[in-house]
């Protein structure tokens, strides 16, 4: 099989000389990369979580919650895109384990608000705390202007609708 060339952005010089062609084995190589950057990114939080019976749903529900508190279980579900069933059985146990407290909403007593107990914020703490090290050490490697390229192309990757919920996100970090 042929490898073909694949327009990627890039800048432009006068004559659009300076466009950047990416390889199908280049791209194969990034996909492999992200492959393996995930499963680094997860093995510490994963030994956490195993310790206490639980898996990367967990993971997500109890940082999304550690993310906006009192967050509806509507927003939650547009927020990891699970199906309901998928999400009450991961809240049920967080709920059940005492991680998470759920609320009759104030304006509608049909909303469910989601908060983090405090055994719930320190294991949402201990989570982060790995994967924050894991990142900050890779930052630290690959320096800032790889940094802002990294972002760059994550943002990109995302579908548009929740790259606006990241943007939006993303202006609420302290």
């Amino acid at each position: 099989m042929q490898d073909r060339g694949v327009p990627h952005g890039g800048g432009l010089g006068a004559g659009g000389e300076n466009l950047l062609y990416l390889t199908d084995a280049q791209l194969r190589k990034g996909i492999e990369a992200m492959f393996f950057a995930y499963r680094g990114f997860t093995a510490d939080p994963d030994r956490i979580l195993a310790r206490h019976g639980y898996g990367r749903a967990h993971h997500r529900a109890v940082h999304f919650i550690n993310r906006w508190p009192g967050t509806t279980v509507n927003n939650l579900l547009s927020i990891l895109g699970v199906t309901k069933q998928s999400l009450n059985r991961v809240l049920r146990t967080l709920i059940d384990d005492g991680l998470v407290e759920s609320r009759v909403g104030t304006r509608d007593k049909r909303e469910r608000n989601l908060y983090l107990t405090a055994d719930g914020a320190a294991l949402e703490r201990a989570l982060s705390d790995a994967q924050r090290a894991r990142m900050r050490a890779a930052y630290r490697q690959a320096g800032p202007e790889a940094v802002a390229g990294f972002r760059e192309v994550l943002e990109a990757m995302m579908d548009p609708e929740l790259r606006r919920q990241f943007e939006g996100a993303a202006e609420t970090v302290e």
